[in-house]
């Protein structure tokens, strides 16, 4: 992976066929130029199937010969999910494949006719202006193992969703139907307040059972830590709960439903944690990962299935960029703006790494001493949420260098350049 804008600027060369590609769901298109400018052929307007993607191949190979060039890039603006078919097919043919930002096609549409105009067309070339001055990045085409983690731990993010979606729902419920449900139990998923909602769910069918019933309801499913203090407690509730009280019917088989959904999420989460942690164990490098105390294996699933092969980079900034982590600084003249993180790279991949780092910190002590040297030292100490990001970027730089070196985490050289009277007293 290239770093710099030099390096991706050098790969531009006389000799180099640039080729721009507007990605659509049905039909792309792609134009050609040099590293001038020059633009080479008509355009080409392509299906996606594989007879499309031969038929891109062939009218890049004709536009190459008859200019003389030894050299093609090809590269899209990614949108959606409908340029991976044509960056696996065209890497696996070994063309140069990379990708423009959206952001910078967008600002940068109107330099050659200084019109707002949008078309395929217009944006196809607009990625070819953008690729020749060397502004693209080479995409992470992960494949086995990294690429199953990828699916998996997408999968898992989508069951998140809905599980969070149901529990909303389930709450939503019990505020409608039993407000005061909330009253006797402090955690609806707890064993006697599920099976509550399991079994006897409504104020009216509660009221109808004496705290001795109740109990004994509740026996199959909970063992200990309920009496009958509670059991007295939710028939009083009941009593005088202001609930509604029609449409019981269909909203019992509504909870039913909900209910059944809850746990089928749940033992499906589960189920692929665990095929995560198992299949994060058997990554390279990942077990000297899991030595550092506090760092999970899947945590590790996590940073590998967003990272990919880690020694396909060349320095830690990326990952730091990959996970948009950078800061940006917004000033001018006097005026001195805030110093924010940029968020532009993966999300998911920056929620595990501030996931990671609040149990290092409780755990971990080379963490744990340098949070604390980032929040009381001398000169410009940190805030507590800026100690962690920048701890987040440490962490990354870290995990890069056990993947460069494969070498075992060693916290004393990440503080051994610190000033070690304060970090002994913070210690």
């Amino acid at each position: 992976m290239n770093y710099t804008q030099n390096h991706k600027i050098s790969q531009i060369t006389p000799s180099t066929l640039i080729v721009g590609i507007d990605i659509a769901k049905d039909k792309h298109v792609a134009r050609a130029q040099d590293d001038r400018g020059i633009e080479f052929g008509k355009r080409l307007i392509f299906v996606n199937r594989m007879h499309g993607f031969q038929k891109l191949v062939n009218w890049a190979e004709d536009l190459r010969k008859e200019n003389a060039k030894d050299h093609v890039i090809i590269g899209v603006e990614p949108t959606g999910h409908y340029w991976f078919s044509l960056a696996y097919f065209l890497v696996a043919k070994g063309y140069d494949f990379v990708v423009v930002n959206p952001m910078h096609v967008k600002k940068s549409k109107e330099l050659d006719d200084n019109s707002p105009t949008k078309n395929d067309t217009k944006d196809a070339r607009v990625i070819a202006q953008l690729i020749k001055d060397g502004r693209y990045s080479v995409p992470n085409l992960l494949d086995g193992i990294y690429a199953e983690l990828r699916e998996g731990v997408k999968l898992r993010d989508q069951l998140i969703k809905q599980l969070m979606t149901i529990e909303g729902r389930i709450q939503n419920h019990i505020q409608r139907y039993f407000p005061e449900f909330f009253d006797v139990f402090g955690d609806w998923e707890g064993k006697a307040a599920f099976s509550t909602l399991r079994l006897f769910p409504f104020p009216s069918q509660i009221k109808e059972l004496t705290p001795e019933e109740v109990l004994m309801k509740w026996k199959p499913y909970v063992q200990r830590g309920v009496g009958i203090k509670r059991a007295t407690k939710l028939v009083e509730a009941a009593r005088k709960s202001i609930g509604i009280q029609i449409g019981i019917q269909f909203a019992k088989r509504e909870l039913d439903y909900l209910l059944e959904q809850y746990e089928l999420y749940k033992q499906q989460v589960e189920q692929l944690d665990t095929e995560l942690e198992a299949l994060g164990e058997t990554l390279p490098l990942a077990k000297q990962m899991m030595k550092i105390s506090g760092l999970g294996s899947t945590t590790i699933a996590l940073f590998f299935s967003e990272v990919g092969d880690i020694t396909k980079y060349s320095h830690p900034q990326q990952l730091v960029n990959l996970a948009g982590l950078s800061l940006r600084e917004h000033s001018s003249g006097k005026f001195k703006g805030q110093t924010r993180i940029t968020k532009r790279g993966r999300s998911r991949l920056r929620r595990a790494l501030y996931s990671a780092i609040r149990p290092l910190v409780a755990h971990n002590p080379t963490f744990k001493a340098l949070h604390q040297y980032y929040t009381t030292r001398s000169e410009k100490p940190l805030k507590k949420q800026q100690s962690l990001i920048a701890l987040c970027c440490k962490l990354l730089r870290v995990l890069f260098v056990i993947g460069q070196k494969q070498c075992e985490f060693d916290g004393s050289k990440l503080l051994s350049g610190l000033n070690q009277k304060h970090l002994l007293q913070a210690a």
